[in-house]
């Protein structure tokens, strides 16, 4: 069979023919791609013509198309259906690509042929390219003699490996923790659609009989929330906090000690002190010491209203509490004390309806897009919805793919891909996936939706408008391709429309009476607004802080006990509660170790939130859900993408820089 990856697809906006595709294809056409990108390189550095924009910058932007097409359906596989056949693909082909991004930013010729463009006449975004390129060139090592360019080389590579094995113990690691129960009364809480989901799992695990408690990403798993049994609760929580260090073939932390000690030897190649000052020079954020600044004044109020949190529940409870009674007596709290019970929620909560007339309508009344389901078109797995975006004017704006449940093959956690980016050079428009992991219902049920789950719907898809609405020239600018501490910006913004009462009326809807949420419901979740908040900043917290202790060690000093250094390194930072483990523990924290996207950036999600709350308030002052306001936003953030300074399109928009003091109210750390 032909490779369908190896031309341009024929499909509506170049979406991949994942029906035609063979494993097999992605590593014939990544492989064809990485040579044919390198033989356009040669071309262009090879040139007798003087080094000009045409012919040294856009001509790479219009390179490599074979190989980003071919690798970016890849790339999503893996995380999204990462099959053992996929695996194994990983493993060969991430350290060939990881090569090839040194072959490219290790080019001295190319760097030269950037080096010598001159800047007169250019328009203000292809400066911007010429300049980006040139940084680049400089963080990867450009400058560095050839024994220490070798030697990075290697690095990467290493890093590359050590990565992809991480994310694949982990994920391994996440099937093995779910907890299978045998007695049904041990179930007691549990509502009964959960309880047939369990089954359902319990079966498709291959389990005769019982219920399998199946684990998302973070520390804390929503079974917590609703089981009576503590037992129960205790062994969910302490199988979700050993994962990934407990022995066995999917403790990874000799992995995170190796890619430790790589980073911090790659820093010092580079100049910099450690990794984290590396990972900070791309970044909106001034300096590690900024960012440390900022932690350190939300950490003591965080722990502080934690602690008062502890003490309410301990009360309700009648004893001292453990972490695994946290979550369950804080959604006791929540009920008995202001009236809101979250499982209540959940019939009014059904997916369909909320993607139709709330994720989709907002979009609609903000930006005047509408959105068309094409059954035609077939993703890369059965669950995979598409809908083509259509602007106000009827054109079409690009594709959108949801992917809405857990498998075994998906990987924890909720994430947006872009399998083909916008971008006016080549003529390319949009398709963006969104991927959660919602437990699948039994046959036949509706898929309620907890209030988390709810928040991630609005959250992520706040992402994909970043890639929809992009409307930049060159592909290195398109969509979600900025620093990791503003990239997180819009998609949380697009969380404030969740409970926007326009909004809300028009989705929270029971699914089987059709009646409306009641609009005591909402008053009673805006009193409990702030019930939680404790708890929520200082988890985050503990794993943001726990990332930067990773990567601000310097070469030579990384220790061998990763759990050791883990528990040190969160009471140094004051963050250390027993009862508030961090979101992510080394064990299973693949935002930092696998892939490394935000390896020394965890930190950027507070730092994101700080633009975000300042956002919301502008939106509040202006009139809330209106298309003026949305078009304002989508005109000076959404569709420019990386194409002019991050905080100059924030002033643009704002037009004034950043207030912290949203951020400080929202979080009730005031």
């Amino acid at each position: 069979m032909a490779n369908p990856l190896l031309e341009p697809s024929t499909q509506p906006y170049g979406l991949p023919a994942f029906a035609l595709l063979l494993e097999q294809h992605y590593a014939e056409a990544i492989r064809v791609g990485l040579a044919e990108h390198l033989r356009e390189i040669q071309a262009i550095t090879e040139s007798d013509e003087k080094p000009d924009f045409e012919n040294t910058a856009a001509a790479i932007e219009r390179s490599g198309t074979l190989l980003a097409r071919a690798s970016a359906a890849f790339t999503n596989m893996i995380s999204a259906h990462g099959t053992d056949g996929i695996r194994a693909l990983e493993t060969e082909l991430m350290p060939e690509l990881s090569a090839h991004e040194d072959a490219v930013y290790l080019n001295r010729a190319l760097y030269e042929r950037f080096a010598a463009i001159r800047p007169e006449g250019l328009d203000d975004e292809s400066a911007r390219l010429v300049s980006e390129w040139l940084a680049a060139f400089r963080r990867a090592g450009v400058a560095l003699d050839d024994a220490d360019q070798a030697r990075l080389r290697e690095i990467n590579a290493e890093l590359s490996r050590l990565g992809t094995e991480y994310g694949q113990r982990v994920a391994k690691g996440i099937n093995e923790a779910a907890v299978l129960v045998t007695d049904e009364s041990e179930l007691a809480g549990m509502p009964a659609d959960d309880r047939r989901a369990a089954a359902q799992a319990a079966r498709a695990a291959g389990h005769e009989d019982g219920w399998l408690l199946t684990f998302i990403q973070p520390t804390g798993q929503p079974h917590l929330a609703v089981l009576e049994d503590r037992g129960v609760r205790r062994r969910i929580f302490e199988a979700s906090v050993a994962r990934g260090s407990s022995g066995g073939p999917t403790d990874v932390l000799d992995l995170a000690i190796g890619m430790a000690r790589l980073r911090s030897e790659k820093a010092a190649l580079l100049g910099f002190a450690d990794f984290a000052e590396l990972g900070v020079d791309d970044q909106t954020a001034p300096s590690v010491s900024a960012v440390l600044d900022m932690l350190g004044q939300l950490a003591p109020p965080a722990v502080r209203n934690a602690a008062g949190e502890a003490a309410v529940m301990a009360e309700t409870a009648g004893f001292e509490l453990e972490p695994w009674d946290w979550a369950f007596y804080s959604a006791k709290v929540r009920r008995d004390t202001y009236s809101v019970d979250e499982q209540a929620l959940r019939p009014y909560l059904e997916l369909d309806r909320v993607l139709a007339d709330g994720v989709f309508y907002a979009a609609g009344q903000l930006y005047g897009l509408a959105f068309r389901e094409r059954t035609d078109l077939v993703g890369y797995h059965d669950d995979v919805r598409v809908w083509e975006v259509l602007g106000s004017d009827g054109s079409g704006l690009g594709l959108f793919l949801g992917d809405y449940f857990t498998r075994p093959t998906k990987r924890g956690g909720a994430w947006m891909n872009s399998l083909v980016e916008q971008s006016r050079l080549l003529g390319t428009s949009p398709v963006v996936v969104n991927n959660l992991n919602i437990p699948r219902p039994a046959p036949g049920e509706p898929v309620l939706l907890t209030l988390d789950e709810l928040r991630t719907v609005f959250h992520e898809f706040g992402h994909a408008l970043h890639g929809l609405l992009s409307d930049v020239a060159y592909p290195r600018f398109s969509g979600t391709n900025v620093s990791r501490d503003f990239v997180e910006y819009p998609s949380q913004v697009n969380e404030m429309w969740i409970f926007e009462p326009e909004v809300v009326v028009n989705y929270a809807r029971h699914h089987s009476t059709g009646e409306p949420l009641p609009p005591e419901a909402l008053e009673r979740l805006e009193a409990a607004r702030l019930w939680g908040e404790g708890f929520d900043t200082t988890e985050y917290l503990g794993a943001a802080l726990l990332d930067l202790a990773w990567h601000r060690l310097r070469q030579g000093s990384v220790p061998d006990d990763a759990l050791a250094f883990e528990a040190k390194a969160l009471t140094d930072a004051g963050i250390s509660v027993p009862l508030v483990p961090p979101r992510y523990r080394t064990g299973y924290f693949q935002h930092i170790f696998a892939g490394g996207w935000y390896a020394a950036g965890y930190w950027s999600y507070i730092w994101s939130e700080v633009l975000d709350a300042d956002t919301v308030e502008w939106f509040k002052e202006n009139g809330g859900l209106t298309h003026a306001n949305g078009e304002t936003f989508r005109r000076e953030l959404l569709s420019r993408g990386n194409s002019r300074d991050l905080l100059a399109s924030f002033r643009a928009f704002r037009g004034r820089d950043a207030d912290v003091t949203p951020l400080i109210v929202r979080r009730g750390l005031a």
